[in-house]
């Protein structure tokens, strides 16, 4: 055991992030004010400096990786054997590992927060306006981010036959010196610093819909830190067995639920309105892309919203591409690259917008018919609670709903704890089970910190200091992806 531990600390990768973390978490509780006077300072000068450059930069990746799917590109397989698992098996490992306990966490408090406070104001009603927007933040650009490093590291992986590291893309002369080990360490960090948050997030919603079934204030620490166990120990099971046996198993189950979830607010609520809002809000979505994701005109939603909403969402989801790019390559093995994009741009976003469709336009109803509603979804870790007790046996609604909740964050974990393995581990797909175990650990650890940071300063809220440190660290990215981007490019024309 004991030569074990010593070859997982001398991997310098390993070490070096995982003493990073802990300086880190030592940092915070010695010095609080400085580091969050840090992060916020650090966070508002990217989000004003750079947040035309994200805006661009989402909208050349959508348009991009569409002409690249429907060019003669698009016919290029990733690897000699056909397809490693089934569509919907694929399908529902990449949303569960894409998206998540996002949708329960949001999927009132947002579409609700757009209809009472319109960002825009194009003609349109407030309702289509509300959903139009939830989409524009939750659909193409989001997947466009993930589909190009999912893309790039499986054409890597698959056909040019190199490891799964980011730092394999530059090739072999860069092999030998610093760079290879400071993007991996780069990408760890990002990785934990964006799943510490939606860990935290989620469990501050679990822990919030179980004192709302019990009718107990919110705000448990116990209960907060013996879920961060649960769902961590669970994670590390789902990885210990691999794809095959653990994740994609979950992934399916996650999938399957949430569809019956989605189909019974759906049954139960105004089924033609809720088409009529899809289909709507969808045409607008649509006709409005470009001037919205640029911010012209009448679609510039201002300054304060779009560093407060757009900002914030489009650093997340680049912080969150590297390993998300990472566990959908490895699991789009005989794929093409049409399949890969189509698959990862364009079905998932629209089960997403139909998704928020269902909730947004119930809600909308419900806060419509209230005389006096008093932004009862406006908290985001309770809004889907309240919501669900206008619907029959929302007791066992709001039970599944905490199900579904720790299943999503289970997949997002062991997502993590697999391809921060083979990240450790010489970029091996089928990563040693040492590392897997270890960086468990080494996330369970860190996320129980943060937690316990939390409670011990309630005046200043942790869980969002770690969101906007995710716009910092994610700024790397940002120029990251450009520079493979290119480099792809034009590995696939020498190809051609």
């Amino acid at each position: 055991m004991s030569e074990r531990l010593a070859g997982i600390f001398s991997n310098k990768v390993f070490s070096i992030s995982a003493l990073m973390l802990l300086v880190c978490s030592i940092g915070i509780l010695l010095f609080p004010e400085n580091f969050y006077q840090a992060i916020e300072t650090g966070s508002l000068w990217v989000r004003n400096y750079f947040g035309s450059f994200y805006l661009w930069l989402g909208f050349v990746c959508v348009i991009g990786t569409l002409a690249l799917g429907f060019s003669p590109f698009g016919s290029i397989r990733l690897g000699s054997a056909p397809p490693e698992f089934n569509s919907l098996t694929w399908i529902a490992m990449l949303y569960s590992a894409g998206m998540g306990a996002g949708i329960l966490l949001r999927a009132v408090q947002e579409p609700v927060f757009m209809f009472m406070h319109p960002p825009l104001e194009t003609g349109t009603s407030a309702k289509i306006m509300a959903l139009e927007y939830t989409f524009y933040q939750w659909g193409f650009t989001a997947w466009a981010f993930y589909c190009i490093f999912a893309l790039i590291i499986a054409y890597s992986l698959f056909v040019t036959k190199k490891d799964i590291r980011l730092s394999s893309l530059f090739g072999k002369k860069s092999s030998t010196g610093r760079l290879p080990k400071l993007i991996d360490i780069l990408t760890i960090i990002t990785t934990i610093t964006g799943l510490v948050a939606a860990v935290g997030l989620g469990t501050t919603q679990i822990e919030g819909g179980i004192s709302h079934l019990i009718e107990k204030p919110p705000g448990s620490l116990g209960l907060n830190m013996a879920l961060v166990l649960v769902i961590c120990s669970l994670a590390f099971v789902s990885a210990w067995y691999g794809i095959h046996k653990g994740i994609s198993l979950i992934s399916n189950w996650n999938i399957y639920i949430t569809t019956a979830l989605l189909l019974f607010i759906f049954l139960f609520s105004d089924i033609a309105g809720i088409f009529e809002s899809f289909f709507n809000s969808f045409y607008h979505y649509l006709i409005d892309f470009v001037p919205m994701s640029l911010a012209f005109g009448k679609y510039d939603p201002g300054k304060p919203f779009l560093t407060e909403w757009t900002y914030y969402y489009w650093a997340f989801w680049l912080a969150w591409a590297p390993f998300t790019g990472v566990f959908i390559a490895r699991i789009s093995k005989g794929r093409t690259i049409r399949e890969l994009i189509i698959g990862v741009l364009l079905i998932p976003s629209i089960g997403s917008f139909f998704w928020f469709s269902v909730f947004g336009d119930a809600a909308f109803e419900i806060v419509k018919n209230t005389s006096s509603y008093q932004d009862d979804f406006g908290n985001v870790f309770t809004s889907i609670f309240l919501f669900l007790e206008n619907y029959p046996f929302p007791l066992f609604s709001s039970l599944v709903v905490i199900l579904l909740l720790i299943s999503f964050l289970v997949t997002s974990v062991d997502s993590a704890i697999y391809v921060l393995s083979m990240f450790t581990d010489k970029g091996k797909t089928e990563p040693s089970k040492k590392y897997r175990f270890a960086w468990a650990a080494v996330i369970f650890i860190f996320c129980e910190a943060i937690i316990l940071l939390g409670a011990a300063r309630q005046d200043t809220n942790v869980l969002t200091a770690m969101q906007k440190l995710l716009i910092i660290t994610s700024l790397p990215f940002a120029f990251f992806t450009i520079i493979i981007s290119i480099l792809f490019i034009r590995k696939l024309k020498r190809q051609v």
